[in-house]
């Protein structure tokens, strides 16, 4: 894959244990990642350099590693036409692209980690004996399609990758609820800002709302949900007076319903409580938090302060 998740994946096994102990990484990752022998990463997409979905911010963060060179092809970044129009039109796109030019044009500089970006490449099997040892990856060509889209094509070629490890990173796709429109295509419920609607763009269903992934696809950072979320919850507000009220309106009902239900949840201050936590645990390592992994670790720390309160 070669979204965000991709490069979140390659910063974490391209850094430097100095790098990552001053972050709220977990300390069993980072206890794994200190004995790390990782010196090859090879990200490989199945469309070219103009369809990454990655954002700006993460694949410059790529060529600030204190361990790792990152190597681009100066032949993958010859654009086709369809590729050139997609280019023009996005700003974003066109920063990314000027960001591989410049990791092309910088080559290998002697760090001990290679990042290698692999495009046009769709893997195709898996191989090895007991453990991986290897991809097999099938060459593609681009092909422009309808509603603005640039698919990737096999063209019969194929390549060998010796590798000891894969990890996916292909994209997210929504799931559909019982009851509630969805755009099957898309992997989206359809949705006009935020209000759903009985098919895409059609009429608005009453009363029911989307935000985040399931709004408008698996894009952006988590910064970008919260605008997302805003409009959503304007659109809400704007239309509460045309909603049929609640026969109770008494808050405390949400809570009986779930204890009637058996849910074991925390609340709000129950969250802040944790935090607090996580970041006095971090303080004296000079990191942001020290991240509690264990749910029935979290659960008895939340239970043991609502205890003393």
């Amino acid at each position: 894959g070669v979204g965000n998740v991709a490069m979140d994946v390659t910063r974490i096994l391209a850094k430097s244990v100095a790098e990552l102990a001053k972050t709220d990484i977990a300390d069993h990752a980072l206890e794994k990642l200190a004995h790390s022998n990782v010196k090859h990463i090879h990200i490989v997409a199945r469309r070219g350099p103009v369809q990454a979905k990655f954002t700006n911010p993460e694949i410059k963060e790529l060529g600030e590693l204190e361990l790792a060179d990152v190597i681009v092809k100066p032949e993958d970044l010859v654009l086709d036409a369809a590729s050139e129009a997609e280019l023009a039109a996005d700003r974003t796109t066109q920063r990314n692209i000027e960001t591989m030019r410049e990791f092309a044009e910088r080559g290998v500089t002697g760090k001990p980690r290679q990042i290698h970006f692999h495009f046009l490449r769709s893997p195709v099997e898996i191989y090895g004996d007991g453990k991986v040892t290897g991809v097999r990856m099938e060459k593609n060509v681009l092909v422009p399609k309808g509603d603005n889209y640039i698919a990737s094509e096999g063209i019969g070629e194929f390549e060998d990758l010796p590798v000891g490890l894969v990890f996916r990173a292909v994209g997210y796709r929504s799931v559909p609820i019982p009851g509630v429109p969805f755009y099957d295509r898309w992997g989206l419920i359809p949705n006009e800002g935020g209000r759903v609607t009985a098919t895409h763009k059609g009429e608005v269903v009453p009363g029911e709302y989307v935000a985040g992934w399931a709004k408008r696809g698996p894009t952006g950072i988590i910064g970008t949900n919260k605008p997302d979320a805003v409009e959503t919850v304007n659109l809400m507000l704007e239309d509460v007076p045309h909603l049929t009220p609640a026969a109770d309106d008494d808050p405390s009902i949400i809570v009986k319903l779930l204890e009637s239900r058996n849910v074991d949840y925390i609340n709000f201050i129950d969250w802040q409580f944790l935090d607090k936590v996580e970041v006095e645990r971090g303080a004296p390592q000079g990191r942001p938090r020290v991240k509690i992994t264990d749910v029935d670790e979290m659960l008895d720390l939340v239970r043991s302060n609502q205890g003393e309160e």
